[in-house]
């Protein structure tokens, strides 16, 4: 169990922080609340996306912290269905923080104040980024490993990525794939929505340095300095 938990202190905290700033920000720039959706608030729809990213994130960390330190689902379901079931959760979560950011930016459209020529041009550098990001996870990364295939398979063992947009950086899915979620927010003038988004890719490192590189220095054991 202390495994399992490792850092996850940390996790908590880092939450408990980025909700109270959050709010502190909502707090005091009414216009991010503006606006209703099927007659639902913008403020309701804001925290369900909020909510989205921190349920994904817990569900990632319990479910490869369980199968790393006690190989729990490969030992009753075997590696295949036990790591496709997995991806099955991982790809509702993942794909509902875009869709929940989506209905918010709709549901808070026009509240922010910026130029539309700044705004298009910012989601004409992301999207290109963005496309090439996801390619090379596809042609070198691999799908699989970035859904975390080698806490479910012990015998996987890959070096480092170097190739398409991993040249640049280790970290290709948390610098730039996240960039994604800026997308309806820019595209619909929403100051919530870009909120939101911010709050995601923030606490994507929370995953990564509380969860994800204390268990590759255990899977790559001798491989991983930083």
């Amino acid at each position: 169990m202390k495994e399992i938990f490792r850092y996850q202190i940390w996790h908590l905290v880092s939450i408990i922080f980025l909700i109270t700033i959050t709010q502190l920000f909502v707090t005091n720039n009414y216009d991010v609340m503006n606006g209703t959706l099927w007659c639902i608030s913008t403020k309701t729809w804001f925290w369900i996306a909020i909510a989205i990213p921190i349920i994904h994130q817990v569900y990632v960390w319990l479910v490869w912290r369980i199968e790393l330190h006690k190989n729990t689902f490969t030992s009753r379901y075997g590696l295949a269905k036990s790591f496709k079931m997995y991806t099955i959760g991982f790809s509702i979560l993942f794909i509902s923080r875009l869709i929940f950011i989506t209905i918010l930016a709709v549901s808070n459209q026009d509240s922010l104040s910026i130029n539309p020529f700044i705004a298009y041009l910012l989601v004409t550098i992301i999207s290109p980024i963005v496309i090439y990001l996801f390619y090379s996870v596809k042609k070198y990364f691999t799908i699989e490993r970035a859904y975390g295939i080698d806490h479910f398979d012990k015998n996987y063992n890959e070096p480092y990525e170097k190739r398409g947009i991993f040249k640049f950086t280790d970290n290709g899915m948390y610098v730039f794939g996240l960039m994604i979620l800026y997308l309806p927010g820019l595209l619909l003038f929403s100051k919530a929505a870009l909120t939101v988004a911010l709050f995601n890719h923030i606490y994507i490192w929370v995953h990564y340095y509380c969860t994800e590189l204390p268990d590759m220095k255990v899977i790559y054991r001798g491989t991983i300095n930083n």
